[in-house]
């Protein structure tokens, strides 16, 4: 429950000689106790109100907004997307998500580690290990057109400024991964 800046954030898997520390040299250290970590709580029922709202009231389907239709359009449906099922509800597999991508483009998989109640989210340069209870909402919509697969909006944030998007998850997951990470009693 720490991470080490020097000359930037540290790796997870590097060691302080890897990282070239030498004597004197000055080194953050940022972290949380078990009880911080814990005292974080989940979205409260106004919240999750809220986002339903705001969500319900975009006019505009999402992929058609600017923001994303740029980046569906540039980098169009991976090769490995998984094959995407509208009006199926499945649950999550047993191995990770994979076949889509961030709005940079590059390839993301989502993994979910339920005994840690974590939701990894790889990319080819790192992976963030995110508390499941620290996510604020996962916005989704289906992508006009290709109804089979949506974008995915995983609020890290208090606003939803702080949404990290997905493109290209299978339509068939998104319920699933939406009460994995929100918990059943999420309204939307």
């Amino acid at each position: 429950m720490q991470k080490i800046m020097f000359k930037g954030l540290a790796k997870d898997e590097s060691t302080l000689n890897d990282l070239k520390v030498t004597n004197g040299a000055k080194v953050m250290v940022v972290g949380s106790t078990l009880n911080d970590v814990l005292s974080v709580s989940k979205p409260s029922e106004k919240e999750i109100k809220e986002a339903a709202k705001s969500e319900t009231s975009s006019k505009e389907p999402l992929s058609k907004l600017k923001e994303h239709k740029k980046v569906l359009d540039k980098y169009g449906k991976p090769d490995d997307a998984l094959p995407g099922v509208k009006n199926v509800k499945e649950p999550l597999p047993p191995t990770p998500v994979a076949g889509m991508c961030n709005k940079s483009g590059g390839k993301v998989r989502l993994t979910f580690k339920l005994e840690l109640d974590q939701v990894w989210i790889g990319t080819k340069e790192r992976t963030e290990k995110l508390p499941m209870n620290s996510i604020k909402a996962v916005h989704s919509e289906a992508i006009v057109g290709h109804e089979g697969y949506h974008i995915l909006g995983i609020q890290l944030g208090p606003t939803e400024a702080s949404n990290y998007w997905i493109y290209w998850v299978p339509a068939q997951y998104v319920d699933a991964i939406k009460d994995t990470i929100l918990g059943k009693w999420q309204l939307f």
